[in-house]
């Protein structure tokens, strides 16, 4: 992969500033590339994870053997040297924003004019019994993995807690090494706290096709270890002992920012940031994941820890620092996952439940694979989501639709021009329109 040489003009540029960024993930690197392209202002990333940045999306295709470490890094190591982006492998401990420098792990300090907070996210826990057992992890990072690794060898079962995005891509991990696994879900059905029903069970159901032991309504309560402090087993709220070598725990992430107590910077869930993502200190903004805006955007949560968000945020600082005061505007909801082998997209917002003027409509296929669930406004008929589950739909059309508030009548006239599929994949377009003209007749 060729490195690519620095472009910026000088135009916008006051004096050079010593801009540090905590985090070298996609928040952090973005807004690092993208200052760089703008200015010439020092810049230094200071991460204890990994030396570089790589895609974290990819470490499930590390484990499943489809990608080495070195695949997912979308940048050749000499990348960071010659764009005069300096790299810091160490731990930040402590900021002291009146001071403006860095504490870290290893002693040094690190004085900075300009500081974006990137520092991600921590696998939660609950304070459950043998949470700390030796065999018990969550999975975020590349450490993570390399634990996994350790942590799996040469086990027969595995337990995870936890019916989320991360936990089904840990139960494919352990699935494709033939280790079996028990998947507790508290939720009547998976990721049914999110999903509406009907979409959660098609996902249920497809999880159980692939010989995955689904437990719903069922919580942990406590995890055994053996005599050599291994785990063994774990105990639900059911009264039931499974036992298993293996325990991920996949029950969310939290905002990485205990290392801040006593800064001065303003949290509360996560680092609170106005529009421009900045914090309540002037020369600190925070980015990605630890963010909790104080700001509402319609259809957008507070706190959003997904890929893309994080990846914005960095561009739109490295606007406002190199003289472009940009806000963070990003547009209606969208998200994408995989479950085994059904692809999911989400477009605009389909909740769980309907609201009070929502009316809604769902379509699946008689394989069981594919489905389409609308959500419009029962009064004004104005589209409000989509779920699509086996079925590629473009995300430039529905981020045009939503922006446009288009009706839904034009949606589901239109829907072929979304259909992303192959040329020679099946089309559903005039299933899912008869289908829906039956139900509502002219929607």
């Amino acid at each position: 992969m060729p490195d690519k040489l620095v472009v910026f003009s000088y135009s916008t540029l006051v004096a050079m500033q010593h801009i540090v960024i905590i985090g070298n993930g996609v928040s952090g690197t973005t807004a690092a590339r993208h200052i760089r392209k703008r200015s010439n202002h020092r810049i230094t990333v200071v991460s204890s994870e990994t030396t570089h940045f790589y895609s974290r999306t990819a470490l499930m295709y590390i484990f499943m053997g489809h990608m080495q470490y070195e695949n997912t890094k979308p940048y050749e190591d000499s990348f960071w040297k010659k764009n005069k982006i300096e790299l810091v492998s160490d731990h930040v401990e402590k900021v002291d924003a009146p001071g403006s420098s860095l504490q870290l792990r290893s002693g040094s300090t690190i004085a900075y004019d300009i500081l974006i907070i990137a520092s991600g996210s921590t696998s939660n826990k609950f304070g459950w019994p043998g949470e700390d057992t030796k065999g018990v992890q969550g999975l975020y990072g590349y450490p993570d993995l390399q634990l996994m690794e350790t942590n799996t060898k040469g086990i027969q079962h595995a337990v995870i807690v936890g019916g989320g995005l991360i936990g089904i891509e840990m139960a494919e991990m352990l699935y494709s090494r033939n280790i079996s696994v028990t998947l507790l879900a508290r939720e009547p059905e998976f990721w049914s706290n999110v999903l509406p029903l009907q979409d959660a069970n098609l996902i249920s159901r497809h999880i159980r096709s692939h010989n995955i032991d689904l437990r719903l309504e069922t919580e942990l309560t406590e995890i055994r270890a053996d005599e050599t402090g291994k785990v063994n087993a774990v105990v639900t709220n059911k009264g039931e002992i499974i036992n298993c070598q293996f325990v991920g725990l996949t029950t969310g992430v939290s905002p990485n920012i205990a290392f801040l107590r006593d800064s001065g910077i303003e949290t509360n869930r996560g680092i609170l940031v106005n529009e421009y993502l900045q914090t309540n200190i002037p020369n600190v903004y925070a980015l990605g994941d630890c963010v909790e805006r104080t700001y509402d955007l319609p259809g957008r949560r507070n706190i959003e820890q997904v890929w893309y968000t994080g990846r914005m945020m960095g561009e739109v600082v490295a606007q406002t620092i190199c003289g472009e005061k940009t806000k963070y505007e990003p547009g209606p909801w969208f998200n994408s996952a995989k479950f085994f082998d059904i692809e999911y997209q989400t477009y605009g917002n389909v909740g769980k439940d309907l609201a009070p003027d929502e009316e809604d409509f769902y379509w699946e296929d008689q394989s069981g694979l594919k489905a389409i669930h609308f959500v419009w406004n029962r009064n004004s008929n104005e589209f409000v989501g989509i779920n699509a589950f086996g079925i590629r739909l473009r995300h430039a059309c529905f981020d045009q639709w939503l922006r446009e508030k288009k009706d839904i009548q034009f949606v589901v006239d239109h829907l072929d021009d979304a259909n992303f599929n192959p040329e020679f994949f099946p089309r559903y377009e005039t299933e899912v329109g008869t289908a829906i003209a039956t139900k509502f007749g002219a929607v």
